[in-house]
């Protein structure tokens, strides 16, 4: 009976006990990249504690900047708006080891643009 006990309190001790808990707060921060495609330039963007993520797109073909706007998930999963929230999507990924990628849309000129962004957080 007592090895039983020890055993149930071990395998219950162990359970929750993981090195990945998933978490915002290893994204807070800076993250900068660039974009290609049928455009190309760089971008920035602020992930805030509460998963809030906010920055900018900058074209290096029209010279204009596009606003980011949107939400990060605990597992780095991005949601966000590019321009205004009917022109675009920049959707990606984010990992604990700092890297980040993903895909654009802008249809704002028209004809739509895309294409995929790559980049990491800041130090």
């Amino acid at each position: 009976m007592k090895k039983l006990f020890l055993l149930l309190v071990t395998t219950f001790s162990l359970i929750g006990c993981t090195a990945d808990d998933e978490t915002i707060y290893d994204y807070i921060g800076t993250w900068s990249g660039t974009y290609t495609g049928s455009d190309k330039g760089v971008w920035n963007f602020v992930v805030a504690d509460n998963g809030n993520v906010t920055g900018t797109m900058h074209s290096e073909t029209n010279n204009e900047n596009y606003n980011i706007s949107g939400h990060l998930d605990d597992s780095g999963q991005l949601t966000a708006d590019l321009g205004l929230p009917a022109d675009g999507q920049f959707t990606g990924t984010l990992t604990r080891d700092k890297k980040g990628d993903g895909n654009w849309t802008n249809a704002v000129p028209t004809p739509t643009r895309s294409g995929a962004w790559t980049g990491e957080k800041n130090k």
